[in-house]
């Protein structure tokens, strides 16, 4: 029709800025998945600092989980309804001043400021989470749009690794409070000074969207009138698509096990190998770069394949028998044995993460990615915390083998429940469609 018309002469062009703007995103995410993870990494210097329990420093990781889930909805929408830049602005506000409240916490009784830090940068990662396919949507050729949000997505993954490895480097495990805690605020303060220097580049390089439209799909949806489009009943299509609904928990099951090692590992492996802060730090990098990798190549053989349910299920087992092998090795005393038995585990749980997306996006095509990616988010981070806080109380009570175990029979159930999905490819058929006609 006229929209047709109107699309066919627009100018389809890429712009030269995008690779700033992915760029930048990623590197706020990073500073922000940095934030998470900093206090579990060194969960034990700072229960001493602090005088609190591991339980209340596990907290600090859980806050980032539980802000998530009410806020999401209200933040997507407002994402639909001001664009891109506001949001980003925002994301990178509050990660700042997030970062600038911890520094007013550098004494044993200020934990309380510590802990609205940490609340405020969890608010930034809200702004954070579902931009990817956003951004990569609006500023990416369609050639290139897969590989543009894996960069947004591996800037949170390398945040993750950095805030393994760098607390226990900057913040040694001495018994002086003074010295601990000059110690932390210099942590403190490159962290600030980061989140800083990355909000006033927002507010420079990020941009709406490019002058030109990237792509004939982007053009079509930018000449189309804004109609209401509704997150009601968007959100009730996918809440009625059964395969849809078993993805959602055998996502939450998956990504939830591994909210839970990642907030506790530091914890299990000074248990059994004390005075080894820095290579607990190590041992988490490992399990995200090889994470990294298990990522990247699922996403590769995806686009190969398009084997999706099969993909998924494979990827499902080798996390469980990676669960496995991790739970009966960890006390053996070897830590090289450690090393390995993560990477695997790292390579098939953060390799699921794109798989669990791409799968969704295919079993609810035509609706909203951002719809679809964040109810996954939310059923991951329910999950989240509730194996978190049952790992660790189960951990304490009857020690490592046991918190591990657990985790290992939700994985067996979620491997379980992925034969029961049957693999309704609607983007495929649609696009076959397509060819036919």
């Amino acid at each position: 029709g006229v929209a047709a018309a109107a699309t066919a002469t627009v100018e389809v062009r890429l712009s030269r800025r995008r690779w700033a703007v992915v760029l930048l995103f990623s590197s706020y995410s990073l500073c922000n998945a940095f934030q998470w993870i900093q206090y579990g990494s060194i969960n034990n210097i700072f229960v001493y600092f602090y005088e609190v329990n591991a339980f209340a420093i596990d907290w600090l990781s859980i806050s980032y989980m539980l802000t998530y889930i009410p806020l999401l909805f209200p933040v997507a929408w407002l994402l639909d309804k001001r664009g891109l830049r506001l949001i980003a602005l925002i994301g990178s506000a509050l990660n700042a001043l997030g970062a600038w409240v911890k520094l007013g916490s550098l004494k044993p009784h200020l934990f309380p400021i510590t802990v609205l830090g940490q609340v405020i940068c969890s608010l930034a990662q809200v702004f954070i989470l579902g931009m990817p396919s956003r951004i990569a949507s609006v500023w990416f050729g369609s050639h290139e749009v897969s590989t543009a949000c894996s960069i947004a997505v591996f800037g949170n993954q390398l945040g993750i690794a950095v805030g393994f490895l760098v607390p226990p480097v900057l913040v040694p495990n001495v018994k002086d409070v003074e010295k601990l805690a000059y110690h932390i605020s210099i942590m403190f303060f490159m962290t600030a000074g980061v989140a800083t220097a990355l909000f006033i580049l927002v507010v420079i390089v990020f941009k709406e969207k490019p002058l030109h439209p990237p792509s004939r799909a982007q053009a079509l949806i930018q000449s189309r009138p804004p109609e209401e489009y509704s997150y009601r009943r968007s959100i009730l299509h996918l809440l009625r698509n059964t395969n849809f609904l078993l993805l959602m928990v055998t996502y939450g099951l998956n990504t939830g096990c591994f909210y839970a090692l990642s907030t506790l590992l530091s914890r299990m492996v000074i248990h059994h190998y004390p005075g080894e802060e820095v290579n607990a730090g190590r041992i988490g990098l490992t399990i995200v770069l090889s994470g990294m990798v298990g990522a990247l190549i699922s996403g590769i053989w995806l686009d190969r394949t398009k084997t999706y349910k099969q993909t998924t299920l494979a990827v499902y087992v080798m996390s469980l028998a990676g669960m496995i092998v991790y739970t009966f090795t960890l006390s053996l005393g070897h830590l090289w044995v450690v090393f390995v038995t993560a990477g695997m585990l790292g390579f098939f749980m953060t390799g699921y993460l794109p798989l669990g997306f791409e799968f969704a996006v295919e079993l609810t095509y035509p609706e909203s990615e951002g719809t679809s990616s964040g109810l996954l988010n939310v059923s991951a981070q329910i999950f989240g915390i509730a194996f978190t806080i049952s790992q660790g109380q189960i951990m304490d009570r009857f020690g490592t083998k046991a918190g591990n175990l657990f985790l290992c029979a939700f994985l067996f159930l979620g491997t379980m429940m992925t034969v029961f999905i049957k693999a309704d490819l609607r983007r495929q058929q649609a696009n076959l469609d397509n060819q036919q006609t």
